[in-house]
């Protein structure tokens, strides 16, 4: 039981603690959602060779012109740039130079959706906050609790807090992902993706959520094995206390039976010939012989 009960245990740490670092990363990271963003080319300078319209190789053109092309002007005027989202920041790649540009996510975020976006971000950090306890308890359990009763009542503090952590996390990334997809339609005209998919800080959070359960869900089944086993214990005990306590009755009435019967019997046997029990009773040391005992009567009644 003790090995067992361990076992569960262990694995119920190992689950919750993968999905403590999931989730960690996934808020920290900003590649929840990455693809391409369809921008005007900008004008060569020195610093930008590439990906760019050179408005110096025709002499009608000048510098007020770069501004005027719009989304129909056609491909051979616009470059795809990489960018990757996150909850709290969206980076683009930098097309006129090197490294990245990044904003903060909820400034692109319409108007209507940034309350729920906030929700998203509050939801996050109580996931984590919960994941951080019911960790703590689970490790406390595990290696502080010498009482079976005190590990049990850790164990069920440590699956409530787990499980509330996982509701909480699922409601997070979903709200999240209804904000994005709104930003994608609503949001700024130079920010919205030509083509997204999601990235693997987004592939950590759902799978930092199935970690989770999968550890409350080990947690219950721990508890409610540990509790089987004690009922099924206590029961057996109790049976086996009814058993001795029956076979010692029995041996009790058995034995004030044979005392009850041996005591009848010699009753008996005393109260068969009361004339003799009498005289050997009253005179158990005489040697008198009891045949006399009519003449001697006879002779003193003559």
């Amino acid at each position: 039981m003790k090995t067992s009960r361990k076992c569960r245990a262990v694995l119920a740490v190992g689950l919750n603690s993968v999905a403590l670092v999931f989730s960690t990363t996934a808020f920290v990271t900003t590649y929840w959602c990455e693809g391409t963003q369809k921008v005007p080319k900008p004008t060569c300078n020195r610093e930008t060779r590439s990906n760019c319209i050179d408005l110096n190789s025709s002499g009608t053109a000048n510098l007020s012109r770069a501004h005027q092309y719009s989304w129909d002007t056609g491909d051979e005027k616009f470059v795809f740039r990489y960018f990757h989202t996150g909850i709290w920041y969206s980076c683009e790649e930098n097309i006129s130079g090197t490294g990245e540009k990044c904003r903060n996510f909820i400034d692109l975020a319409p108007a209507s959706e940034r309350s729920v976006l906030w929700l998203a971000v509050i939801s996050e950090v109580l996931y984590i906050v919960l994941l951080v306890v019911g960790f703590s308890l689970m490790c406390l359990e595990l290696f502080h609790s010498n009482n079976v009763i005190d590990g049990l009542k850790l164990n069920a503090f440590a699956a409530v807090f787990t499980v509330l952590s996982g509701l909480l996390g699922m409601v997070a990334h979903v709200m999240y992902t209804q904000v994005f997809q709104v930003t994608v339609s609503l949001g700024p005209e130079e920010w919205r993706p030509d083509s997204w998919d999601y990235g693997w800080s987004f592939c950590l959070a759902w799978g930092s959520f199935t970690c989770c359960m999968a550890a409350s869900v080990t947690t219950l089944n721990s508890y409610t094995k540990t509790v089987i086993e004690f009922r099924h214990k206590r029961k057996l005990y109790q049976h086996n206390l009814r058993e001795e306590q029956m076979f010692v009755d029995r041996e009790a009435i058995n034995y004030f039976r044979e005392r009850s019967i041996h005591s009848l019997s010699s009753s008996l046997e005393v109260f068969a010939d009361p004339t003799t029990s009498t005289v050997k009773s009253l005179m158990p040391e005489t040697s008198l012989d009891l045949s006399e005992i009519p003449e001697v009567l006879g002779e003193d009644q003559c």
